[in-house]
């Protein structure tokens, strides 16, 4: 099929930007594949779910169905981390809950002596990180450990940072993009009114990390005073928040 054939069908589909992407990343455009990248379009699945890439920290990281895509709010995580490391620093990273690896994959792209440990409950995600890390050039210096961190005794090690974009959803919360509905609902969704996820990260955290460590973790919007009191109550030091582009104050770094 022709190029602009198919970024016809497609724009009519999903948009001129959808279109382009498509075409752009697929240069082997048969009628059929063309017309299955339309049904799924009209069905609300997201681009990077269709050509099973994304673009994070100007990074591509591949992901499909059992992986959160990555969003750019969450590159205020890595851009959080990456200012606080000092160049040439050999630091330990730990990441809870990796998906796709996007956050501790870029980080390690960016700081030449950082290394650490990717954590993923899912063996499916856990494979997407993997290929990710290998595609990145990273994987001798990340390694991947099936685990959840909802279990203290599953990381066995300390580290000089914890980055987590944990689940933080409310189960119930209809405040969801289109897209979310194409993302594995583990990655989405916690109990506790959104909040599980922090407070076994702020009990067990304790454990892993080193003396003057920091950790980073990506909240949802209004949940800034109450991520706050619960690692405070956990004996964590509120250090700063970032804002994410919008304004939104999307990450909060804690110290013991």
């Amino acid at each position: 099929m022709q190029t602009n054939q198919a970024f016809t069908i497609l724009q009519n589909a999903g948009g001129v930007r959808a279109a382009r992407i498509i075409t752009e990343n697929q240069p082997k455009l048969t009628t059929f594949t063309v017309w299955r990248m339309a049904k799924k379009l009209r069905r609300g699945v997201p681009v990077a779910k269709i050509i099973h890439r994304k673009w994070f920290y100007g990074l591509p990281f591949y992901t499909n169905a059992h992986t959160l895509d990555p969003r750019p709010d969450t590159e205020t995580l890595v851009s959080a981390v990456i200012s606080d490391i000092t160049p040439g620093q050999s630091t330990k990273i730990l990441d809870l809950g990796t998906g796709t690896g996007c956050i501790i994959g870029a980080i390690i792209k960016n700081i030449a002596d950082a290394h650490g440990v990717a954590v993923e409950k899912s063996w499916r995600a856990a494979l997407v990180a993997k290929r990710n890390f290998r595609d990145l050039k990273i994987f001798d210096r990340v390694k991947i450990r099936r685990a959840s961190f909802t279990k203290q005794n599953a990381i066995r090690e300390k580290f000089d940072v914890i980055v987590s974009n944990p689940p933080y959803i409310a189960i119930g919360d209809a405040r969801v993009d289109a897209g979310a509905l194409h993302d594995p609902k583990l990655a989405l969704y916690a109990t506790d009114g959104g909040f599980a996820a922090y407070r076994e990260i702020a009990k067990n955290a304790r454990k892993w990390i080193r003396a003057n460590g920091k950790i980073y973790l990506e909240i949802g919007i209004d949940m800034g005073a109450s991520v706050r009191e619960i690692f405070e109550l956990n004996g964590w030091k509120f250090i700063r928040g970032e804002n994410d582009l919008s304004g939104t104050e999307r990450v909060l770094i804690f110290q013991l």
